[in-house]
């Protein structure tokens, strides 16, 4: 697989101080919009299994990360019931929603636009789940859970950017993905803080 130079891509807006304080206000919430980002995650996969089945290295990639994903899916689902939770019906998520828009249709345009807003989302779950890992020191093997989730999330926006460098030129995809990362920071500045992953 191509692989690009990670230095050429702007760095995400930090995340707000008050987001950790929001999530741990209600981690039993975070708990389970973490559970539903990661079953759409899967969901999202194979959508795009089913929209290129004619690109063999996007099918591979994404039979391999629909499968990840759908594993976290199982150990988030297991904390939540470890903990007697009963799990809630997926909500609408707004930074999803507010991305997604940026996505332009026309045929030459949308699958960089895909991967790269997918990227975006997979660098912001990384940031996130780390700092989240970096608050459990009383809780070791949560806090293992999220640093092993947070390399997995790093993993997923390299392995996105990487394809969409084996589809498009690499100056193009560096261009796409740093407006896409100026529009991402603008989407969160405009998002009241809940306790959920964005």
């Amino acid at each position: 697989m191509a692989s690009i130079d990670l230095s050429q891509l702007s760095p995400l807006a930090a995340t707000p101080s008050d987001w950790l304080e929001t999530v741990l206000a209600d981690f039993d919430g975070f708990l389970m919009d973490h559970a539903s980002a990661e079953k759409k995650a899967s969901g999202m996969a194979m959508s795009m299994i089913s929209h290129y089945p004619d690109q063999p290295s996007i099918v591979r990639a994404m039979v391999e990360l629909a499968v990840e994903e759908l594993n976290h899916y199982r150990e988030v689902m297991r904390l939540i019931l470890e903990r007697q939770l009963t799990p809630t019906a997926d909500l609408k998520d707004p930074y999803i929603h507010a991305l997604n828009g940026q996505v332009r249709k026309a045929a030459e345009h949308f699958l960089l636009d895909r991967l790269s807003v997918a990227a975006v989302v997979e660098r912001r779950g990384a940031e996130r789940f780390a700092i989240i890992a970096d608050s459990l020191q009383n809780e070791p093997s949560l806090q293992r859970f999220y640093q092993a989730i947070a390399a997995s999330e790093q993993r997923h926006w390299e392995l996105f950017i990487n394809l969409a460098v084996e589809h498009f030129d690499e100056s193009t995809v560096v261009e796409r993905f740093n407006e896409l990362s100026q529009c991402e920071a603008k989407i969160i500045k405009t998002l009241p803080l809940r306790a959920a992953l964005h």
